[in-house]
């Protein structure tokens, strides 16, 4: 084979190493996976143009009527939400079992037969004991403090809002994600448009982050494999 072909083969081949390696790298530093509603964001649907008329009050087709306050209520809007979750649960759990088993053979004076006088007066004895015990405590303790603006991404039929968003942060060598979704009732929107987390239905809260540091605290996926059947 022409050297030059084969050193023209050898550069693609490297080049393609050099790829699938920046791949890897990259997909080390993809956005951690959500499981709020989707979409997070969504844009309001365009505004009718002002029709003109001769000076009344009313607008028609304008966003707001003169009167409404500016609570959120349309696909678009924006709603404050006061993140304050604390959570609090402890379990402890304890189990024990034993078995103890004792046996005791006497052989008698025998007459007659075969290695009599060997087995005159032995005793046979056997001891067995199986204990077990078993202890399990665990607690959590957990307090989540915060506040994020989100979007109405959905109306529901009754009224309810269906709310979600994601607030980005990066931080010298990560990024931080707070992210939350659920479903507001718009009679406990207060009239600074704020609603506390407490009062959302179906709410998901997700604080994560992405970086090196973090990835440090993540069993790689080789050792995921084989802990799914170590110990046997």
């Amino acid at each position: 084979m022409n050297p030059q072909r084969i050193h023209l083969i050898a550069r693609a081949a490297g080049f393609v190493v050099v790829m699938a390696v920046a791949a890897i790298l990259a997909g080390c530093n993809t956005t951690p996976p959500t499981a709020v509603h989707q979409p997070m964001t969504i844009r309001p649907a365009p505004r009718n143009d002002y029709v003109q008329n001769g000076g009344a009050i009313y607008q028609a087709g304008a966003a707001r009527p003169l009167f409404e306050d500016r609570r959120a209520r349309n696909v678009g809007d924006t709603i404050v939400i006061n993140i304050s979750e604390r959570t609090q649960a402890a379990k402890k759990s304890g189990s024990s079992a034993e078995r103890k088993d004792d046996v005791s053979v006497g052989i008698p004076t025998m007459v007659g037969l075969p290695l009599s006088n060997s087995l005159k007066d032995t005793a046979l004895t056997a001891n067995g004991a199986n204990t077990f015990a078993g202890k399990g405590a665990s607690s959590a303790d957990n307090n989540f403090t915060g506040t994020i603006t989100v979007t109405v991404i959905e109306v529901l039929p009754n009224g309810n809002l269906l709310v979600s968003g994601e607030k980005q942060v990066a931080i010298n060598q990560g990024n931080e994600y707070i992210r939350f979704s659920g479903v507001v009732n718009p009679t406990q929107v207060t009239g600074s448009n704020t609603v506390q987390s407490t009062q959302v239905a179906d709410a998901r809260i997700e604080y994560r982050a992405s970086g090196y540091i973090d990835e440090a605290q993540v069993m790689g996926w080789l050792g995921r494999f084989f802990l799914t059947f170590l110990p046997l």
